[in-house]
């Protein structure tokens, strides 16, 4: 600030740096910048996300195969059931819930397409049950018996066998019915198993040991969201329903 002398003003010298414009922040900038680096990081990583989950999870292709030729070797359906979802957790399946008109028996949907119903329906008409038969045949003979919740009319061979409430019903009726427990040591390989998810829906998986030196433990493989995993999630969810199907050592299904 100048101040007045003989009249005069006279110019203080200020040191110091150069006063600056105050510059507008660009708002956008840095965030289309970093929504694009995300997205594009997202696009290209998705085909590792499978592996990634894989990684995290102890798994390996080498430790699969060991598990099973151990379960084939072992004899039993239930053990052959868990070989059979093991082999099927190394195939590429989009998740697809859509309804298709299929062929009778022994139907099914494109391979490379299919829901979490379609995962035990696979697995198990790998040992030799075709699950579309079996659904059909009885609910043609009980419909009333079954979840009445698609409006149906009659059993309908494209699609019964592919809804989990049906499917449950069914092994309720034809299969052994076990306690819902949280513990360990309740479940075994080949088992069956329905959660109720916290969106009220119903999900469906298989028991299978887990990998290398955690083979003592159950997991499971099941169908969600993207693909086909094998995993240690047992209690991850709500178990509403615990199966032995088809029931071991000749015993009368409880139903």
């Amino acid at each position: 600030m100048a101040r007045r002398r003989n009249g005069y003003f006279e110019t203080i010298e200020y040191i110091g740096p150069r006063p600056q414009k105050k510059k507008r922040r660009n708002f956008f900038g840095g965030w289309v910048i970093l929504v694009i680096a995300v997205g594009v990081g997202a696009w290209f990583g998705r085909p590792l996300v499978p592996m990634l989950k894989a990684n995290q999870q102890g798994v390996s292709i080498e430790q699969a195969a060991l598990l099973i030729a151990d379960l084939r070797s072992a004899g039993g359906e239930s053990a052959a059931l868990a070989a059979s979802a093991l082999v099927l957790s190394g195939e590429e399946i989009i998740y697809d819930n859509a309804y298709y008109k299929i062929d009778y028996p022994n139907g099914d949907i494109s391979p490379g397409k299919g829901n979490a119903a379609d995962m035990v329906i696979r697995c198990l008409r790998g040992i030799g049950i075709d699950l579309q038969r079996e659904v059909h045949e009885d609910m043609a003979q009980n419909f009333r018996l079954y979840p009445q919740l698609w409006g149906g009319s009659g059993p309908d061979s494209h699609i019964d066998h592919r809804r989990i409430p049906n499917l449950e019903r069914f092994f309720e009726r034809h299969g052994q019915s076990l306690p819902p427990t949280r513990a360990p040591e309740d479940y075994r390989p080949g088992d069956i198993v329905v959660w109720s998810l916290a969106n009220a829906e119903k999900h469906i998986g298989i028991v299978v040991p887990g990998p290398g030196k955690r083979a003592g433990e159950p997991w499971v493989v099941h169908h969600k969201d993207t693909h086909i995993q094998w995993e240690n999630a047992l209690f991850d969810y709500k178990i509403e329903s615990h199966f032995r199907y088809p029931v071991p050592d000749g015993r009368v299904a409880e139903n």
